[in-house]
């Protein structure tokens, strides 16, 4: 029994043998670098995936063409004409601004250039000429405020701490070339601890040709 025993293990011994595949050196290594490749793969497919939703949530992918489906056209550019009567009303016609912007809301932040690159808003129109309630309206809707409105309207601190922060923006030219002590001045009461502070950083100049 014991002899019988010892001869079916080897038998057992001899299949595992004849049934295992003998690989050579070179097989091996292809086998290896072929479950590597595989590996690297699975890699770099996560490594798109998460890159792509990434880029997806942040908004970064998110393209003109996805903006509006296959029917819908993106909307046309306002009519220049339209532009320029919105920016010129600025500087006198409340009124007028607000009836425009019930039928063009998106005027609020449109800009005309009067030639040469000299852009103005209709923000920027109330700001030289000292047009606070329409500044202060337009503002009230999401108009962009810059330094040369928020000086028109009196507010020192920030105006201050701007200028602070980058102080070459003290020369900096508004529209028509309208410095910062002209709308300083423009505001008035509300202005004039600015006017002070200009002069004293040496800005006498209340218009400068552009």
């Amino acid at each position: 029994m014991v002899i019988s025993g010892f001869i079916l293990c080897l038998r057992c011994v001899k299949l595992i043998r004849f049934d295992t595949p003998v690989w050579t050196t070179k097989e091996r290594e292809h086998s290896l670098f072929q479950i590597k490749k595989t590996e690297m793969k699975k890699i770099t497919s996560r490594k798109e995936f998460l890159t792509k939703s990434i880029l997806f949530t942040s908004g970064i992918m998110v393209s003109s063409k996805l903006l509006y489906s296959q029917d819908q056209e993106p909307p046309k550019a306002i009519d220049p004409t339209i532009v320029n009567e919105f920016v010129k009303v600025a500087h006198s016609d409340l009124d007028r601004v607000k009836e425009m912007l019930k039928e063009y809301p998106l005027l609020l932040n449109s800009s005309w250039d009067w030639g040469g690159g000299d852009f103005e808003t209709a923000l920027g129109a109330a700001g030289h000429m000292g047009l606070k309630e329409t500044a202060n309206f337009l503002i009230s809707l999401g108009a962009r405020a810059d330094i040369f409105v928020l000086t028109m309207l009196g507010k020192t601190d920030l105006v201050k701490a701007t200028l602070k922060t980058y102080p070459n923006l003290l020369n900096s030219k508004g529209p028509h070339g309208f410095t910062l002590l002209h709308h300083a001045e423009k505001g008035g009461k509300d202005g004039e601890a600015l006017a002070k502070h200009f002069r004293s950083l040496g800005l006498t100049e209340t218009f400068i040709k552009l």
